[in-house]
């Protein structure tokens, strides 16, 4: 009851607040609006002899790590997708366009039941882990038993879940299909037991780009015409810069720059909304000496971009397809204490890859990189373009690298099919 009132009370100042920025910002008026429910359709019933499925993943990352798990359910379910956030909304649309994707609610009881009443999911996946107490307990009231797949929990996560007690009642959970052991630890200290905690693995690795081969030849070539890249003797080194956050784009582009000045440098900001504010940074950086060009400027005006100009994709859903064309990636979110962003997707095409030290959020991943030698950790920006021009140096070294990298991930497949059967022994599903 103290829970419900609070959050009540959060969203009755939050709402009008929001709607009032809407004026300059439609978008937050939009999310809102989308949260509360409003515009939100009844789901006619599920097809005789199937019953319904919401697989829920909070924004990108998790939705792309859902799709080999969605893609399997399809086959016996009717699947709904749900996100929390307007990237993992988009994205969910271009890569299952014949589901219905939804937003996920916000936690507010009233707000709560008019979603069940409207999706009536017989089962909720919940991908990595997003658990909200009004959502767990409308779950169990209507007999919908709900999961936690390819669940994983940092430490800080676990400490900051540790201060609330009691919420947000992770009793009620009836599955946690943890990555790993240190994953399923948390989850069973959390839920106070281990007997619903079992480790199956990361259901990601099996949704990868390129794991058993490479992205697309002729996808490739199209996009590599569209960024005005040459094949062949005399083609720029290719640099991705893959979900940078501020300050890190001028970082990186002023330690290529510094070491390989004719290297064909690609900014993929993690949220798209600040390609106008890296633009400006950059431009008037040490950095940008030649103004950034954006993609979504060039496509619109039907030109292919300069390559002697840095590039600021500010696209969403384009990201894996990138690093199939970039010669080293640099992941962002890891020269701030952010705790690093996902270093898998560009290994399994085999590039290889390079990260700052605050890697925190994916220990395991680059614990496995690292041990087989497919990624270099860096101190500072400054250690950062060194490594840059030492791949560009050696491209043996690269290619033992990108190797390596997609070997290891080529063996850590197979979670897909131990999380179905864990859910088909534990709920009842699949």
């Amino acid at each position: 009851m103290l829970y419900d009132v609070c959050i009540g009370l959060v969203w009755a100042v939050m709402l009008p607040l929001f709607l009032v920025a809407g004026f300059l910002r439609p978008r937050l008026a939009r999310k809102a609006l989308s949260l509360s429910t409003v515009g939100l359709v009844r789901l006619p019933p599920a097809p005789a002899g199937r019953k319904r499925v919401l697989v829920h993943g909070v924004s990108v990352g998790e939705i792309k790590a859902s799709q080999s798990l969605v893609h399997a359910l399809r086959e016996r379910y009717e699947v709904v997708v749900s996100a929390f956030s307007d990237t993992g909304m988009q994205v969910a649309r271009q890569l299952f366009p014949e589901i219905e994707v939804v937003r996920f609610p916000f936690d507010f009881a009233p707000i709560v039941a008019r979603f069940w009443r409207r999706v009536r999911p017989d089962f909720v996946l919940l991908v990595e882990l997003e658990a909200w107490p009004c959502f767990l307990r409308a779950a169990n009231r209507l007999g919908a038993p709900v999961a936690v797949v390819s669940g994983r929990i940092t430490e800080q996560s676990f400490r900051r879940y540790q201060l609330f007690g009691a919420l947000p009642e992770f009793g009620r959970i009836s599955l946690f299909a943890a990555q790993d052991d240190a994953y399923a630890a948390r989850f069973a200290a959390l839920a106070g037991s281990s007997e619903r905690v079992l480790v199956t693995g990361n259901v990601k690795v099996d949704g990868l780009r390129g794991a058993e081969g490479g992205a697309p030849g002729d996808r490739l070539q199209e996009l590599r015409r569209q960024l005005g890249l040459r094949t062949g003797s005399g083609a720029p080194f290719v640099i991705v810069a893959g979900s940078t956050h501020e300050p890190e784009e001028v970082a990186f582009v002023d330690a290529a720059r510094r070491v390989l000045p004719e290297a064909r440098l690609i900014v993929v900001p993690r949220h798209p909304e600040r390609a106008e504010t890296v633009q400006e940074t950059l431009t008037g950086g040490e950095g940008g000496s030649l103004s950034p060009e954006r993609l979504s400027e060039l496509r619109a005006r039907g030109q292919q971009a300069d390559p002697s100009r840095p590039l600021i994709v500010d696209t969403i859903g384009e990201l894996e397809e990138l690093y199939g064309v970039a010669d080293a990636v640099f992941i962002g979110g890891s020269l701030i204490p952010h705790g690093g962003q996902n270093m898998m997707e560009p290994a399994a095409q085999g590039v290889p890859v390079v990260y700052g030290p605050h890697v925190d959020n994916f220990l395991n991943e680059t614990q496995m990189l690292e041990a087989v030698g497919a990624a270099l950790r860096v101190d500072d920006a400054a250690a950062l373009g060194d490594a840059l021009s030492m791949l560009a140096a050696d491209p043996a070294m690269r290619r033992r690298m990108g190797e390596a990298g997609r070997s290891a991930l080529r063996a850590e497949r197979g979670a897909t099919v131990a999380t179905l059967d864990a859910l088909r022994a534990r709920i009842g599903l699949a």
